[in-house]
């Protein structure tokens, strides 16, 4: 198989320590329609409660259905907007780290196949420190 046929997928996973419960931490930082807290861009509703199946927008051109969901943890897929081309996908998780500790989680998903070296450099480092810049806003609220 080709890496054309099969992609080559960056992962980025950011994570940022709190000392919180896993159970206070995530009602806080996991609402799927609360992206304009931590990125500072409008966030709305398209469709949905806010679980799985649900679609937010943000902005006036991405659009992105939550695909999957855990007690401390929700995916999506953007499906219109610059990086569907690319299949990305993110994933927002809270882990416990004993009974007064927890980690959350950014995990961001995309295919760099049709990249050249320099654009899958400058899109890393754009989107380590966008995702970095949201994991510290939800540090923050849950200190806070």
């Amino acid at each position: 198989m080709s890496e054309q046929a099969g992609g080559d997928y960056a992962v980025i996973e950011i994570r940022g320590d709190v000392d919180r419960p896993v159970g206070e931490v995530w009602p806080i930082v996991g609402g799927f329609f609360d992206l304009e807290k931590w990125l500072g861009v409008p966030c709305a509703a398209q469709s949905g409660d806010g679980g799985i199946g649900s679609v937010r927008r943000i902005g006036d051109a991405i659009v992105e259905p939550m695909i999957a969901a855990t007690e401390y943890s929700y995916s999506y897929v953007q499906t219109d907007g610059p990086m569907a081309p690319f299949c990305y996908h993110g994933t927002v998780a809270c882990e416990g780290r004993g009974e007064a500790r927890a980690t959350i989680v950014y995990t961001l998903v995309y295919d760099q196949s049709s990249m050249d070296a320099q654009k899958r450099a400058s899109e890393r480092t754009r989107i380590e420190a966008r995702f970095g810049d949201a994991v510290e806003a939800m540090k923050r609220e849950v200190l806070a």
